[in-house]
């Protein structure tokens, strides 16, 4: 499916190039090729980036497997995952880690979850007896990355703060609904595809913990309603941080969690005789192995996606929904919020700025803008992850993980604009 996505890409982009041409723009092809350009070195930076930070929590991961602190949680986590992963084997190290991949991306912990995630990828292709095509196991992983259940979207709030929004966190219970949706949505979609079967008592027990620590993280968040910004603050003057803003705040509280992640791994390491320098270094030369493999997937995604939007092909399709909506006499104030939900599969960075865009151009409080801060916070970057994650361990045919991954998006987009109509409408 890659192989035919990744020239629909180039196809679309130079039937769109050909329009604008003839509409009069021609620099329309050198912004294609300088695109191309772009994206390369842009794959080489993200490369050097994810190196360092694979290196590192390679090498950490190698501590908390040798101390037994992996080995807890796929026990803790096993009956669950006997069911939505039959084909890992009962206590398996994989599932250990991908417990701390959805945690670490649930408290928005980016520079740890990418890492965990490359690891837990790498672990389950241990198991995979065509090396090249993905299985059940990493496809059910790569989908719910792919939707990303996020709890706390800091970085939201810090650009809602940023443009001087009277109360930043106004969205969160959007895009705790939103992103809620779209994880379901993916888990229900690769269960259809691989007839996981969810009635089981088990899993529905799981998944009635998981509603009700939800339901009761919801019932907080709209206790706080529109103060809650306020209250932020306040707490903030309470622990003597004087003028601390609440982007702040939030980067003192994700920084604390993590190093006390980093502290927790190091002192059951130590408490269990793990030679925990010669543990770290074990891990860290792992690391090499595994992001040899993925500038190639990087360049070849990223350059796609970079001509797509140079050819101005998203700009028509934009354009085609507006006026699908006009004649249909519909209300076309989320048209506005769209460019974020289109870009977003493709760029994270081309997401945020075109949400940054929105709230610029309409107002950090108008419908456009709220309902381009809950699409950016409802999923990942999914082509993003599906070159990272399968690139790492050489996956080339992903069955139907693409297509599970953009049912996500889709009802991520949706989700965002009827709860926004609903809460803002």
């Amino acid at each position: 499916m890659l192989n035919y996505l990744w020239l629909g890409f180039f196809v679309i982009a130079a039937i769109a190039a050909v329009i604008r041409l003839l509409g009069g723009d021609v620099e329309v092809f050198a912004n294609m090729v300088a695109s191309l350009f772009e994206m390369a070195r842009t794959s080489v930076d993200i490369m050097i980036v994810l190196f360092g930070t694979l290196t590192l929590w390679m090498g950490l991961l190698k501590i908390a497997e040798k101390a037994g602190l992996i080995e807890i949680l796929a026990k803790l986590l096993g009956p669950l995952f006997q069911r939505l992963m039959p084909e890992v084997p009962k206590g398996h190290p994989a599932i250990g880690l991908i417990t701390l991949n959805f945690t670490a991306n649930a408290l928005g912990l980016d520079n740890a979850a990418t890492p965990i995630g490359l690891k837990a990828m790498k672990s389950l292709q241990e198991l995979n007896p065509v090396k090249t095509v993905a299985t059940n196991a990493q496809i059910l992983f790569l989908v719910l990355n792919a939707s990303s259940l996020t709890l706390l979207p800091i970085t939201i709030f810090i650009f809602r703060a940023k443009y001087n929004a009277p109360d930043p966190t106004m969205v969160f219970l959007p895009i705790l609904l939103a992103t809620s949706a779209s994880t379901l949505a993916g888990l229900l979609s690769v269960a259809l595809m691989q007839r996981l079967r969810l009635l089981d008592p088990v899993v529905l027990l799981w998944f009635a913990g998981i509603g009700f620590f939800i339901g009761v993280f919801v019932c907080i968040s709209v206790g706080l309603t529109t103060s809650s910004y306020y209250l932020i603050n306040k707490l903030i003057h309470l622990l003597w941080l004087e003028n601390t803003s609440l982007a702040t705040f939030s980067s003192l509280v994700g920084n604390i969690t993590l190093f006390g992640i980093i502290l927790l791994f190091l002192s059951v390491g130590a408490y269990r005789k793990v030679p925990v320098y010669d543990a770290f270094i074990e891990g860290a030369k792992e690391a090499f192995d595994v992001a040899k493999n993925l500038l190639p997937y990087l360049v070849a995604m990223l350059c796609a996606i970079g001509v797509l939007r140079a050819s101005g092909a998203l700009d028509y399709f934009l354009e085609l929904i507006r006026q699908l909506f006009h004649f249909f006499g519909t209300d076309t104030r989320f048209v506005d919020a769209l460019p974020t939900a289109l870009v977003k599969p493709f760029s994270g960075s081309g997401a945020r700025g075109m949400m940054i865009e929105t709230m610029q151009h309409y107002g950090v409080d108008s419908f456009p803008a709220l309902v381009a801060a809950t699409m950016q916070g409802s999923t990942e970057t999914t082509f993003y992850v599906l070159a990272v994650y399968f690139g790492s361990v050489g996956i080339q045919r992903v069955r139907h993980a693409v297509g599970c991954a953009l049912f996500c998006d889709l009802v991520g987009v949706i989700t965002s604009i009827l709860i926004c109509y609903w809460f803002f409408g």
